[in-house]
């Protein structure tokens, strides 16, 4: 009998559970975790509800959690990133209640966040932190009461959470994931810049190479994305309304300008800022005909949707996940999985390697919650430092790869304030 859950067919389990195996082969972190976890129980008799991306890298996250003890439940954070096929061997083959349907409406993906937080959890699992905020707003007097603590993945849940914690909002201590060095550096740079160049590839086919590449967003994700376009022969353009990381794109190599003179020459624009209306209606106006428009950051509002189709006159779906909209004067602007992630719509997000590192912080973030349950206030919290530098430095060791260590006479030499000239 299968444990209670929404799903979209059981039947794709099979396939699901060979690519969740598949995934698993390339996080030797987090299966490191798992077999302690296995054996010391951590999680036993805790609840811990998980609003992430149901993809492999997230299905052994939470056989993780189960190993260790806890009844997970699993929703999807965004409609249209759930791999079903996963989903469907979570509940099948490894008894994990999943609430989430690859397309899925809004009112079924709140219907999703409902049935997690029903699940009455101990620690909460965010990716953009859509679960602790309706936590927040509709069951402060319920399901609120018995939080721990939680964990956040991304940067644009960090920054929710932050707004929480400064409006004194926020109820509970949360390990802010994304703020570790194993996890932005690398999840944040090389798996956005890649996964978002797979989705777009197997969206539109294009060839990359002497294509002008709008970049909008020089964070850790634009850095990564970036990265990859140039490196596939595309004209990278970055833009920014931060002066310091403007400065650091310009000595990187690309050029830099204000999105409104980029539109007209532009052949590709993907935004990742995590901010709203970044291409805006006089974006759209000023764009080149033929412009593919697309965004990794997580929600859908970083492109202007309502504008584009204000300005419109005709909308047809020409290929998979790419929307092609035609304006009155007869430019045609092509707009990539509705504006949402690209890199999980139209392909499966990060590679599992680069994974590995960003849920071993998952896990050993909702372990350390537990272990300081009642010890921490609440706010937001970077995952301490010594946890940080075991993720690094496990996954050197499955690597292959040793360093240096300091000697005794280095260590005392940099605690000094004796020595000098």
């Amino acid at each position: 009998m299968l444990v209670k859950c929404d799903i979209k067919d059981a039947s794709l389990a099979p396939k699901g559970k060979l690519r969740i195996e598949w995934a698993d082969n390339q996080m030797p972190v987090l299966k490191l975790i798992r077999e302690r976890f296995s054996r010391e129980k951590p999680f036993m008799g805790i609840r811990i509800s998980s609003c992430l991306h149901v993809t492999t890298e997230t299905a052994n996250l939470v056989r993780t959690l189960k190993e260790g003890g806890a009844d997970v439940v699993l929703c999807a954070s965004n409609p249209l990133s759930t791999q079903d096929d996963v989903a469907a061997s979570l509940v099948v083959d490894y008894g994990i209640p999943v609430f989430a349907i690859k397309g899925e409406d809004k009112d079924t993906y709140y219907k999703h966040l409902v049935a997690a937080i029903e699940h009455k959890p101990h620690i909460t699992q965010d990716d953009g932190a859509d679960l602790v905020s309706l936590l927040h707003q509709k069951y402060s007097d319920t399901y609120l009461k018995n939080v721990i603590g939680g964990t956040e993945e991304t940067t644009t849940g960090v920054i929710r959470l932050k707004s929480m914690e400064k409006d004194g909002a926020l109820q509970f201590p949360v390990i802010a994931v994304n703020d570790s060095e194993t996890k932005h550096l690398f999840d944040n740079r090389y798996g956005t810049g890649q996964s978002t160049i797979d989705g777009l590839l197997r969206a539109t086919n294009i060839l990359l190479a002497g294509k002008n590449f709008v970049v909008c967003g020089y964070g850790w994700c634009g850095k990564g994305l970036a990265m990859r376009a140039k490196g596939m022969g595309a004209n990278v353009i970055v833009t920014e309304v931060n002066h310091v990381r403007a400065i650091e794109a310009v000595m990187d190599g690309f050029k830099v300008m204000k999105l409104e003179e980029a539109m007209p020459i532009a052949d590709v624009v993907i935004t990742v800022t995590g901010n709203l209306n970044v291409v805006d209606e006089k974006h759209i106006k000023a764009a080149k005909d033929g412009v593919i428009i697309a965004n990794s950051g997580h929600f859908n509002d970083e492109i202007n949707i309502v504008a584009l189709e204000k300005l419109s006159q005709s909308k047809r779906t020409v290929r998979d996940y790419v929307a092609e909209y035609t304006l009155r004067d007869g430019r045609k602007v092509f707009l990539l999985a509705e504006g949402r992630l690209l890199n999980l719509a139209a392909a499966e997000g990060h590679p599992a390697v680069v994974m590995d590192m960003s849920f071993a912080n998952q896990a050993l973030g909702a372990e350390y919650i537990l272990q300081n349950a009642g010890k921490m206030k609440k706010g937001v919290y970077v995952i301490p430092e010594e946890i940080d530098r075991e993720i690094a430095r496990l996954k050197l060791l499955s690597m292959g790869i040793e360093i240096d260590v300091l000697t005794e006479e280095q260590v005392k030499y940099l605690n000094s304030w004796q020595s000098g000239t």
